[in-house]
């Protein structure tokens, strides 16, 4: 369906940062930590998320490592509970956490969906789509009396009476995809868009809790709740625009990036990623790559990513750098490239001015 999307990008004479050159030792710092199995690990040893888990099988994608994106989506169909869900984490090919959290669940229609859109590959599609209705299924059985989708069940099964705004919008842009897998696949779910709907509604009517005590919310929170909904497509176009600048200067260490949490002056990789992501997706290109460019003093001479800096002391905190935070970059860096086809993953709105 689409050639080697790098090498192209690169062909179109946009900047270096966006180049295959640039990038491979990043997608090869994500690859290098895969396991036997499939799986994808934080870090080298360490435990591998579901969530984090698939957004690193997204990014090895759009790097055309076909093979050990399919793995990774492999191993995730084949560790899946008999519910459709999957725990919180593993580690050494076993469960560690055993509480499960909805958002990772769904996501898998995500990562499958991003897979399809980059390969054209029907046959994995339908091969993996029982995964995928398992697990949307199994979410939708999580739902709270709004319309919200509760973010855990603890390890007893016990559903966790609380909701996210960012673990909410996530979950959107899920069932969003198993939306468009089903049609393309035949089957109606008519009862998903009810729910995504009534998703929808419930996340715009959450409080806000990085406003300050004076516009009526909290002052501690998380950025992710902040540009989450104008990221997952449940906000678009100028809503999801003033959503991010209205608070832009709460949350950006100009010169840097995106705090994570507005009580430390921790600028984080991810974080700054998905928000330059956020940008892109909603026309405003030129936002999005100052921010991408930002991104690069955190990166490391192999190519992979640092977690963040910590300031005031302008360090690098901690020493550790995540696969997911490598490809948390290489999607950013593809939703800047012109037509590429994950493009489609989420809304855009305009043409890139780059």
């Amino acid at each position: 369906m689409c050639a080697d999307k790098i090498t192209s990008f690169e062909a179109s004479g946009q900047g270096s940062s966006l180049s295959e050159q640039f990038l491979r030792p990043t997608l090869e710092s994500i690859v290098s930590v895969q396991e036997k199995a499939g799986s994808v690990p934080e870090l080298e040893g360490g435990i591998v998320e579901p969530w984090t888990h698939i957004e690193c099988a997204m990014a090895i994608d759009v790097g055309n490592y076909r093979d050990e994106a399919e793995k990774a989506y492999t191993w995730l169909a084949e560790i899946q509970l008999a519910d459709g869900s999957w725990y919180t984490n593993y580690q050494n090919g076993k469960p560690k956490d055993t509480y499960k959290v909805s958002h990772a669940i769904s996501y898998i229609a995500v990562g499958v969906w991003h897979h399809y859109l980059v390969t054209g590959n029907l046959s994995f599609l339908d091969k993996m789509w029982p995964s995928v209705r398992a697990a949307i299924n199994y979410v939708m059985d999580m739902r709270g009396p709004n319309g919200e989708i509760y973010w855990a069940r603890d390890t007893e099964g016990v559903l966790c009476p609380s909701a996210q705004i960012a673990s909410c919008s996530s979950s959107y842009l899920s069932i969003r995809c198993a939306l468009k897998i089903a049609d393309l696949l035949g089957e109606e779910h008519n009862d998903w868009k009810m729910v995504n709907d009534n998703l929808r509604g419930a996340i715009l009517n959450m409080p806000t809790p990085f406003k300050t005590p004076a516009e009526g919310g909290e002052i501690s929170a998380f950025a992710m709740d902040w540009y989450y909904p104008a990221l997952c497509s449940v906000i678009n176009k100028k809503e999801a625009v003033s959503r991010i600048y209205n608070d832009w200067d709460k949350f950006i260490v100009h010169g840097w990036g995106s705090v994570c949490n507005l009580k430390k002056q921790w600028v984080t990789a991810a974080e700054t990623s998905e928000l330059a992501i956020a940008l892109a997706v909603n026309g405003e290109y030129e936002q999005s790559m100052m921010l991408y460019n930002w991104i690069h003093q955190m990166r490391d001479d192999d190519g992979a990513y640092w977690y963040g800096m910590a300031f005031p002391e302008n360090e690098i905190w901690p020493l550790q750098k995540p696969t997911w935070t490598a490809a948390a970059v290489v999607l950013a860096a593809d939703m800047l490239r012109p037509m590429s086809p994950t493009s489609l993953l989420l809304d855009h709105h305009g043409a890139p001015l780059l």
